[in-house]
């Protein structure tokens, strides 16, 4: 069944919306540390992947999938409060450019680390492969794992949003994301509300990990690794100063991916990127502060 206009299918928009789902998820950990510590994160494919690994091993070892879950998040976490300690930490009076050079070193790094150990092929994540097994809605086949992405991603974002609003930890880091020095002048603890959104964010990177291995079973060493640009583009599109702006900016980059990617015909889906990023260059062109930033400028004098 299509759409008869523009010949996409609901299948298509289906996968869009799961694709949209995944990147607004991969948005929301990304805008979290920069919101607090004004730090683009390129190593969060990374963390990704980590987690990505982590199932794929499990399946081999024959785990449930409830524990290859368990083992992809205690990974993840590791490696998040491994990179705030040792990297983000003893940075963290430098400049921003110090600190993004440190994230791309990680991000090599960790690479290089699972290129060793896992070798170039990679290892294939079997035991939530049923998640792509379709459902039939009003005569349409629509894959389990979209469903279930848009749920979590849901849930997620709205257990964050009451994070943020009602507890006390979620209100010192809206408060660092608005004024990090003026915020620790008035008693938020830095190295708490810091170390609480890495660990936040990678998470988030577990979700995204668990969600990107039903719909890529195999993992590479640079699994994730294009999802990542291509969300950081999302990002800055929505508005990167800005949790809500990013998380819409991802989930339209996502979106509009996903749809693009089911809808341009198979000789002709290498030129996706192509016009993804020409998007992007648009949008920035005619809103420079992001597509989803209504903030109104105000002059001071």
């Amino acid at each position: 069944m299509t759409l008869s206009i523009l010949n996409i299918s609901w299948q298509t928009l289906a996968d869009g919306l799961e694709l949209g789902a995944i990147y607004a998820l991969m948005a929301v950990g990304i805008g979290l540390v920069f919101g607090v510590l004004r730090l683009v994160n390129f190593a969060y494919g990374q963390l990704v992947m980590a987690g990505g690994f982590a199932l794929a091993l499990a399946s081999q070892w024959g785990w449930p999938v409830w524990a290859g879950i368990v083992l992809c998040f205690a990974v993840v976490l590791a490696l998040s409060i491994a990179m705030d300690v040792l990297v983000f930490r003893p940075l963290r009076g430098h400049s921003p450019a110090v600190m993004l050079v440190a994230t791309f070193a990680v991000a090599f790094l960790l690479q290089s680390i699972a290129l060793l150990w896992f070798g170039s092929l990679g290892k294939i994540a079997t035991s939530l492969a049923f998640l792509n097994r379709p459902w039939a809605i009003s005569g349409v086949d629509i894959r389990k794992i979209a469903i279930v992405a848009v749920a979590v991603a849901i849930v997620c974002l709205l257990l964050l949003q009451l994070l943020l609003e009602r507890t006390s930890i979620g209100l010192h880091m809206r408060a660092a994301s608005m004024d990090f020095a003026t915020s620790r002048m008035l008693g938020v603890r830095a190295s708490r509300v810091i170390s609480f959104a890495v660990l936040l964010s990678g998470a988030l990177a577990a979700v995204v990990a668990v969600m990107l291995t039903v719909q890529s079973p195999l993992v590479t060493p640079d699994f994730a690794l294009r999802d990542t640009i291509v969300v950081l583009a999302g990002v800055v599109v929505g508005g990167l100063n800005r949790l809500v702006p990013a998380t819409l900016g991802g989930f339209a980059i996502g979106f509009a991916t996903g749809v693009l990617g089911g809808a341009l015909p198979t000789n002709q889906s290498q030129y996706l990127p192509t016009f993804v990023f020409a998007a992007v260059i648009v949008v920035l062109l005619v809103r420079p502060r992001g597509l989803f930033d209504f903030r109104r400028t105000v002059e001071r004098v």
